[in-house]
């Protein structure tokens, strides 16, 4: 029994966790933009508590959905989004103010 409920606890969390994070690979049906990831209010100077990951594209900066600040690394470090802004290759859409990003991936390399 107990095992049963680990398997299931498991599955569970991996099934969850899963949903929230963007593809490993791009979509070859959709555009694929490159644009400047950083951390919102430290770099883009957006409104908002704490360090959250945005993207500017076309001089728009957007707090990003599906990926967050620490998925790449330590957001504080001496390349990290809280100091410096990045460049990364993207996949998704706009959605009611955010980018919601089913691809995003860094190609300027620490």
């Amino acid at each position: 029994m107990k095992s049963y409920f680990l398997f299931a606890l498991l599955f569970i969390a991996s099934f969850s966790f899963g949903q929230n994070s963007p593809n490993k690979s791009p979509d070859p049906n959709k555009k694929t933009l490159i644009v400047e990831a950083s951390c919102g209010q430290c770099q883009f100077k957006m409104a908002g508590k704490g360090c959250t990951l945005a993207v500017r594209m076309d001089g728009k900066s957007f707090f990003v959905d599906k990926a967050k600040i620490d998925d790449f690394g330590d957001a504080h470090s001496k390349m990290g989004f809280c100091n410096a802004i990045r460049k990364a290759k993207v996949q998704g859409d706009i959605v009611d103010g955010k980018f919601v990003a089913t691809y995003f991936e860094l190609i300027d390399k620490k």
